[in-house]
């Protein structure tokens, strides 16, 4: 079945021959740069990472290694989603701001290298989600090859595990602003404390977090398995978080879930 799936993916970058690829460097965008240079040729693909205030330094100098590692030609271009009109207000629709004002910068890139598509790392997983970005993507016919194919995130990592791919097991990542609860508005000094206080966690050897913010209170998620690793370190974490500008530090007892600031959008909705 996922040499079937695989099969398609190429049959769907086959047909787009040439694509300016989204590139953050993550588990999909990855896997999505090496099908397609594979199946089409370095010189029919270019990736693009946008630097902004929601992208960590971090993932920008890790997206770069991983688009030479794969001998991809690349671009690094700046955006900024705090000057985008609406972005900051922190809306339920805010991806969708993002994600025009990135298509807004690929389409002259597109046209500039005579290219037929654009493409992004939209997967299976992501239609029952809310992702508003999604709506912006259609409006620029931006294609999303994965979902196309119908690959799942776990079949992704399995496929990229196959080809060798250092991100097969990567930590899923969001931008920034997605710690941020919707309706409180975006500033690069929150944008800054977040960065700040997941890279501390991190490096105490917990891989997959996200410090969610909620005015003046940090809630902390991380998998199930690495909560006692939090406890123990938890004097030094709420020293640090509270140095960052933090008055109150929790751990969510649930722990990680992609997407958790869109359980008040569903509960809203009730």
């Amino acid at each position: 079945m996922l040499d079937l799936k695989y099969k398609k993916l190429q049959e769907i970058l086959i047909d787009m021959k040439t694509i300016v690829l989204a590139f953050s460097g993550g588990v999909d965008s990855t896997f999505l740069l090496k099908a397609a240079l594979d199946t089409l040729g370095p010189e029919n693909v270019l990736a693009v990472t946008a630097d902004s205030e929601t992208y960590p330094f971090e993932e920008l100098q890790e997206a770069i290694k991983l688009a030479e590692l794969l001998g991809a030609r690349h671009e690094v271009i700046q955006t900024s989603e705090l000057n985008i009109p609406g972005y900051s207000e922190n809306n339920s629709n805010r991806c969708y701001f993002c994600k025009k004002s990135l298509f807004e910068h690929l389409v002259p890139i597109m046209k500039e290298h005579k290219y037929n598509n654009m493409a992004f790392g939209l997967i299976a997983d992501d239609l029952g989600e809310h992702r508003p970005g999604t709506k912006a993507a259609r409006e620029f016919n931006v294609r999303g090859p994965l979902q196309e194919a119908d690959l799942y995130k776990s079949e992704i990592r399995e496929l990229s595990q196959q080809m060798g791919l250092p991100t097969w097991d990567k930590p899923s990542f969001a931008c920034l602003s997605s710690r941020i609860a919707y309706g409180e508005h975006i500033t690069i000094e929150k944008l800054s404390k977040i960065d700040k206080s997941e890279q501390a966690i991190r490096a105490m050897g917990i891989r997959q977090v996200r410090v969610r913010t909620h005015g003046e209170i940090a809630r902390i998620e991380v998998e199930p398995q690495e909560m006692q690793r939090l406890l123990e370190h938890h004097q030094e974490i709420t020293a640090k978080l509270q140095e960052f500008g933090y008055m109150y530090v929790t751990m969510d007892l649930i722990g990680y879930k992609s997407g958790s600031m869109n359980k008040i959008l569903q509960e809203a909705e009730r």
